[in-house]
């Protein structure tokens, strides 16, 4: 196992028994670019992960170096000075670090073994596993009792010093995941609750179409969030007082339709009916319907693909092709778009022919090699004995 290949290394390294954090990536069933919105969203926890070994020393620095992948080791100061480094990850820790340190948490030396089995740049929130993790063990290890709450908060912090402008999904999921639960969590208020996965026969797959995010990303989810806040100033200005697509209705919507171009009233029709659709998964997921979750789950795909516009080609085709397999039940783009994953809902009993149906149909028309996932529902950020 990977946990104890990781306390194997640091038990050599440091010649110490650390403690083991476990951090898991994190899937999204439905509630795609609601959360800024202050929408709402269905993550879960699953169980590959980024596992920590951590322990304290008896100096005045923080050692940290990876297991398996882009090996390096990083040195920092208690005030949070370092050497220079080239590893990406060294990048998170500096900020947490900074962030720690203004936040008046007071450090001492320790040394930390990391690595896990998340695959990068698949959509499964590595980085916030790497940052909740890490503050999960130091809060550990040097007593800080820091919150999982604040937890987040910091990591999300950490991610905006490096310049991304996420929210706090992934954070959340990472954090509070149960096993075999997805996460219900508001984000105008950050209240959360469970739901009980209860589609027995049935597997959650992620599929990864290798095509990568490209450039134009950023500025294509910036044009998104200015449409919705065009939406948002107009019934502001013509109905009523709103902050957020969380308090527009339907009817306020058509009110003005006519007073917004047609390209923002469709991006704020998905983001009505995305939040609609999370609480009808909800109700499915409760009843145990697998077949209304899969519906849910095309529909989904189709309203990002159609109003939103945030699929490819490439994504497009993998649903279609799960929409003419009696094995697939639903297909959806997981993620901010643009290239990534499908999450697919398939019967256990014809997942392997399933899945080799679309990996040649896929390979057929655009000569690229998809690759797949089995996912299990996992606990959230924890120690392990």
């Amino acid at each position: 196992m990977i946990s104890d290949d990781i306390k194997s290394s640091f038990i050599s390294n440091y010649k110490k028994k650390p403690l083991l954090v476990k951090a898991p990536g994190r899937i999204n069933l439905i509630g795609e670019h609601t959360d800024y919105n202050m929408g709402v969203v269905l993550p879960a926890s699953i169980e590959k992960a980024i596992y920590f070994a951590i322990q304290k020393n008896e100096s005045g620095s923080i050692n940290i170096e990876t297991f398996l992948t882009d090996a390096e080791k990083i040195e920092f100061d208690l005030n949070g000075n370092h050497k220079p480094f080239t590893s990406f990850w060294g990048n998170y820790f500096k900020a947490i670090m900074e962030i720690l340190i203004a936040k008046g948490y007071s450090l001492e030396g320790f040394d930390c073994v990391f690595g896990g089995d998340i695959p990068i740049g698949a959509g499964l929130s590595s980085s916030a596993a790497l940052c909740c993790g890490f503050i999960f063990g130091v809060s550990e290890i040097l007593e800080l009792s820091i919150s999982k709450e604040e937890i987040a908060l910091i990591a999300q912090s950490a991610e905006h010093k490096i310049g991304l402008n996420c929210g706090l999904m992934d954070q959340y999921a990472v954090l509070f995941g149960k096993q075999r639960n997805a996460l219900f969590l508001d984000c105008r208020d950050l209240t959360h609750d469970f739901v009980p996965i209860n589609l027995n026969g049935f597997s959650w797959v992620l599929i990864n179409s290798n095509i990568k995010h490209n450039l134009a990303v950023d500025s294509e989810y910036n044009k998104r969030r200015a449409s919705c806040e065009t939406v948002v100033s107009k019934v502001n200005d013509i109905i009523k007082p709103v902050t957020s697509l969380r308090d527009v209705t339907h009817e306020n919507l058509e009110k003005i339709k006519k007073e917004v171009s047609p390209t923002d009233y469709k991006r704020a029709k998905y983001i009505l009916e995305e939040n609609e659709r999370v609480f009808k998964m909800i109700a499915a997921l409760k009843s145990g319907n697998a077949h209304i979750v899969g519906t849910i789950l095309f529909e989904g795909h189709w309203a990002m693909s159609n109003e939103y516009e945030i699929t490819t080609p490439e994504l497009d085709y993998l649903v279609k092709i799960g929409e003419g397999l009696e094995g697939v039940l639903g297909s959806r783009m997981m993620g901010g778009g643009f290239g990534g994953c499908t999450i697919n809902l398939l019967k256990t009993d014809q997942l392997v022919s399933s899945l080799e149906a679309i990996k040649e149909a896929y390979y057929t028309e655009t000569q690229i090699t998809c690759e797949t996932y089995p996912l299990e529902i996992g606990d959230g950020v924890h120690l392990l004995k």
